[in-house]
Formats: C-alpha cells, sequence, structure tokens
C-alpha cells in the first residue's frame, strides 16, 4: 500500500516498492517509533535499509526505540530553496544523537537520526526556540500527523531533561 500526502506544501509519496520506509513511517503514524535491528548483529541502523551497514546481513526486525537524545549537530537554513519552507525561516535541521544504542557499534558510530526541530505539537520551530537549541540541548521525539497513515518524525526540547547552561552554537551574527 502506496502513502501519498503533502507536507508544508510538498508532495510526500512512498511506494510499494519501498518496503523499508513504508514500514518505518508505519510506525510513526501510529506515533510509536521503532528502528531495524539487525537479526545476525542486533545493531539498530538508520535511515531504513535492505541490509546491515555493519554485518551486510539480509534479515533484520523492527524494534522500539525510545526517541531522546542529544544534539550532535544541526544546520540553520536561512535560505529556503523549497519555496514552501520560505514563511519557516530560520529552521533547523537536527542530527540528534539518540541515547539508545550510544557509542556502539564505536564510540564514533553512534545510533544518529536527521529531522527537524519542531515545537511540542510537532510544528516547525519559531525563530525564537530556534535560538535556544545548540550542540548539546537534550531533546525528544514528536509526531506530526500529515495524512492517515503517515506522520513525520521530529525532535523538541526536553524540557524534563537536564540542559547545558549554554549549548554551543554556530555564530551568524
Amino acid at each position: 500500500m502506496s502513502v501519498e500526502a503533502t507536507y508544508l506544501g510538498m508532495p510526500v509519496e512512498i511506494t510499494e516498492l519501498d518496503q523499508e520506509n513504508l514500514a518505518y513511517f508505519q510506525h510513526c503514524a501510529d506515533h510509536d517509533y521503532h528502528l531495524q535491528a539487525c537479526n545476525e548483529c542486533d545493531l539498530l541502523r538508520y535511515p531504513p535499509t535492505a541490509a546491515c551497514p555493519w554485518c551486510s546481513c539480509l534479515e533484520s526486525s523492527w524494534k522500539p526505540v525510545e526517541g531522546k537524545g542529544v544534539v550532535y549537530s544541526y544546520e540553520e537554513v536561512a535560505h529556503a530553496i523549497q519555496p514552501a519552507f520560505k514563511a519557516h525561516l530560520p529552521y533547523l535541521v537536527l542530527l540528534v544523537e539518540l541515547d539508545t544504542q550510544r557509542d556502539h557499534p564505536t564510540e564514533h558510530e553512534s545510533l544518529r537520526i536527521v529531522a527537524n526541530l519542531t515545537d511540542a505539537n510537532g510544528d516547525l520551530a519559531t525563530p525564537e526556540l530556534v535560538k535556544e537549541v545548540g550542540i548539546g540541548t537534550r531533546v525528544k521525539m514528536v509526531f506530526k500527523d500529515v495524512a492517515d497513515g503517515l506522520s513525520m518524525p521530529h525532535f523538541t526540547i526536553d524540557e524534563d531533561a537536564a540542559q547545558p547552561d549554554k549549548p554551543w552554537r554556530y555564530i551568524y551574527e
């Protein structure tokens, strides 16, 4: 079953040929974050793929993952290439290192997820919220319902977690 929707003015389509992403986004639609775990080495992976990037095993299972972690890096987008995003400038694209599987398989290869920074409702973050986030900020996953059977995973500031006094940010001004 293919999934089609419009998100922030852009078409989204996941076809039946893309079984890994269909399964990934089905879990997201249930607001339940899952990642593939290799049936041989048991390492989780992102993004969804047909084979394990560490041992090349073709068999995997979907396992629940707590969507909490720390901002490992980010990009602050100030110029929208896609017109649909212009109204949301500036926005952040986060690289989040999840607490799950931290330092595995090595300290340099932790489980890292790419997603946008949003508010607690899953709406792209305001410029004020963007200024609060930097490397080291603790975040948690939230989902934005886009259509029946499709929700986008994003991150928002984890208000329940201890935050750094001043997260590291690139100097723009």
